[in-house]
């Protein structure tokens, strides 16, 4: 195989139509139909415009409500922690350690929540938030907790 000899498989080239060259290119209308505002130069249709029906945005019903204000934190339970700090050897539970390992991304805001059994000590926690029975448990095994 050398690279003069390369060629594209066959039937997958088509010839490009030059549409609005005369009556040999097909016609006259160069394959926008006739007469109307979208065979003018110019034509622009905003986006949903369903050509004066009513857009589908409007005919479905509004449901809910979108709290603007809402904090979503990444949540770890304490279940989950021993197999973390082992997995990734975790020396601090904070925000960079969990973002170099993958387990967040650079803006997620990360809280413990009490569900399950630590079994590490001596460890110290920087996390944004941290339920009051997470915080006792920790605190119970030797660790410290520090809240950005």
């Amino acid at each position: 195989m050398q690279l003069h000899n390369l060629k594209p498989a066959e039937g997958s080239v088509h010839k490009v139509k030059r549409v609005g060259r005369g009556e040999g290119s097909g016609g006259t209308t160069a394959g926008k139909g006739n007469k109307g505002q979208q065979s003018r130069t110019g034509y622009q249709s905003k986006k949903g415009f369903e050509g004066g029906q009513m857009p589908i945005q409007r005919r479905m019903p509004k449901r809910g409500f979108k709290n603007m204000f809402r904090v979503e934190y990444t949540v770890f339970n304490l279940g989950q922690l021993d197999t973390i700090i082992e997995k990734y050897e975790i020396k601090e539970f904070n925000l960079d350690n969990l973002y170099m390992n993958g387990l967040i991304t650079r803006t997620d805001l990360v809280k413990i929540l009490g569900g399950g059994e630590m079994s590490k000590t001596d460890l110290k926690f920087v996390v944004n938030a941290i339920s009051e029975k997470a915080k006792s448990a920790i605190e119970a095994a030797g660790g410290t907790v520090e809240i950005i």
